[in-house]
């Protein structure tokens, strides 16, 4: 199916399952009450509940922007009505820009499936030599029975690049955990994850937080729609993961020592052989997670990216949703924008700018006044008048230790 074909599907879903929203009443920066996003409708399937998100910290939802924070539509004024999709948030950017086009909720939490995989990259791709050999070991294959596989063998050896090349292509959990490994030195696939939401919070994306490298699902893992753009943005802007992301399929080598034979394997993420100017992306999917998608095109001397969280694969599969979004994306002006993608280091963990930011970054609107829950309690201390004479002093040393005591528990 070709992006004209899906652009002519999702203008026959918009006009049969929501009525048209005139584009006057598409603001760009949303009133008090939410504009609702164009929804298609989807079969009735049954759905595991949904996990309880951390509670919304609005200096971390206006990251990018202020609009950013609207939880339904946010488009530029006069912008033709995006297509009716079954996601249930989503977000268009440019990738050179950084421009945010336009989004659904783009804030909100939701959890990410096999897109987490992209984390995973960001982290991994930087640190380690494609060319370096590793086995693997009985713990990487450790995975949820059932959940995507590339077909790794214990003992087996591998390059690294063809792990990526299984994690990217095939969404092979247990290549995840290979990474994961590798990345977390000493503390293994745990220090791996730790470095995932290191990662996490340099790129600011402050919703983020991963528990497995894989994105098979684990209580308190999160992500939003911006912050998927702002992890694909960095995935991206490497030539290696490009390269990746394009690979129709590879070759698994043979293990002679295990007298197994070689296979290959081919990339699943469809939009690679049905879109004109795909970059590539990632599929994902879980019960809770549903599914999820990020994916990237040029067209024009442009380059946008999309991401959406919790889709439903009727009447559009994920990739097909992701392809009328740029679409529509692509059909916008260049100019247009309702926010924009932070750069890496510019916030900080409660949405503020950072102290190290390039002198040059434009600075977030969102507001600075009040710090996340974590970084006020912990705070507290610091704003205490100072007290002279050796007595207060002492009063003063216990109170911080108690503070630093709780603030180390609240950690672990």
């Amino acid at each position: 199916m070709r992006a004209p074909v899906l652009a002519a599907a999702a203008a026959v879903l918009l006009a049969g399952a929501v009525p048209a929203v005139p584009a006057a009443a598409v603001p760009a920066v949303p009133a008090n009450a939410a504009v609702p996003c164009p929804k298609a409708v989807a079969p009735k399937v049954p759905r595991s509940p949904k996990p309880t998100p951390p509670p919304s910290v609005p200096e971390q939802q206006a990251v990018g922007g202020a609009a950013l924070a609207a939880p339904g539509l946010v488009a530029p004024a006069g912008a033709t009505p995006p297509p009716a999709v079954t996601a249930t948030s989503w977000l268009v950017a440019d990738l050179d820009t950084g421009a945010v086009l336009g989004g659904c909720g783009p804030h909100g939490y939701a959890t990410p499936a096999s897109v987490q995989k992209l984390l995973l990259t960001a982290t991994a791709l930087p640190k380690l030599d494609p060319k370096q050999v590793v086995t693997v070991t009985h713990a990487d294959l450790d995975i949820a029975p059932g959940s995507s596989a590339v077909g790794l063998l214990e003992g087996g050896r591998y390059t690294v690049e063809t792990v990526f090349l299984g994690l990217l292509l095939q969404s092979g959990n247990e290549a995840a955990n290979v990474l994961a490994r590798l990345v977390g030195g000493p503390a293994g696939a745990a220090g791996g994850v730790r470095a995932m939401n290191a990662e996490a919070a340099r790129l600011g994306a402050l919703q983020t937080h991963a528990v497995t490298p894989s994105g098979l699902d684990g209580p308190g893992q999160f992500t939003s729609a911006y912050d998927l753009a702002l992890i694909a943005r960095a995935c991206f802007a490497d030539p290696t993961f490009r390269r990746y992301a394009l690979t129709e399929s590879t070759r698994i080598p043979a293990q002679p020592a295990l007298r197994k034979k070689g296979f290959q394997i081919q990339n699943e993420n469809q939009l690679i052989y049905r879109y004109p100017g795909a970059l590539g992306g990632k599929t994902g999917f879980t019960d809770y997670a549903r599914h999820t998608y990020v994916g990237a095109a040029q067209r024009g001397g442009r380059r946008l990216v999309v991401t959406l969280l919790g889709a439903e694969p009727s009447p559009m599969r994920g990739w097909e949703q992701g392809a009328t979004l740029l679409d529509w994306g692509f059909s916008l002006p260049r100019d247009a924008s309702v926010g924009r993608l932070v750069s890496p280091g510019e916030t900080v963990a409660n949405g503020s700018p950072s102290a190290s930011a390039s002198p040059g970054a434009a600075v977030s609107p969102a507001p600075r006044a009040v710090a996340a829950h974590r970084v006020a309690r912990s705070g507290r201390a610091v704003s205490w008048p100072v007290v002279v004479g050796a007595a207060a002093a002492v009063v003063v040393a216990a109170l911080l230790t108690t503070v630093l005591l709780r603030r180390r528990r609240r950690r672990a």
